[in-house]
């Protein structure tokens, strides 16, 4: 898997979850705080598609992941 893929995974699982740690009609519900954590990952996926910035990504390159190809 490439650092690209891995990033839109962990996003997605990210919203996920804390969507359904936060939403009141959730069996997960645990508390509306964790709506934060969906708004974050929403601001830091904005900044990161027009500053090309991603602390996920840097991580994940010194980790070893290779990077994907703009083609592929």
């Amino acid at each position: 898997m490439t650092t690209e893929r891995v990033i839109r995974v962990f996003a997605g699982a990210v919203v996920l979850v804390s969507l359904g740690l936060g939403a009141p009609a959730s069996p997960m519900f645990h508390s509306a705080h964790w709506l934060w954590l969906t708004a974050f990952v929403g601001l830091n996926l904005l900044q990161s598609g027009f500053t090309r910035f991603c602390p996920l990504e840097i991580i994940l390159k010194k980790a070893g992941v290779k990077e994907g190809c703009a083609a592929g």
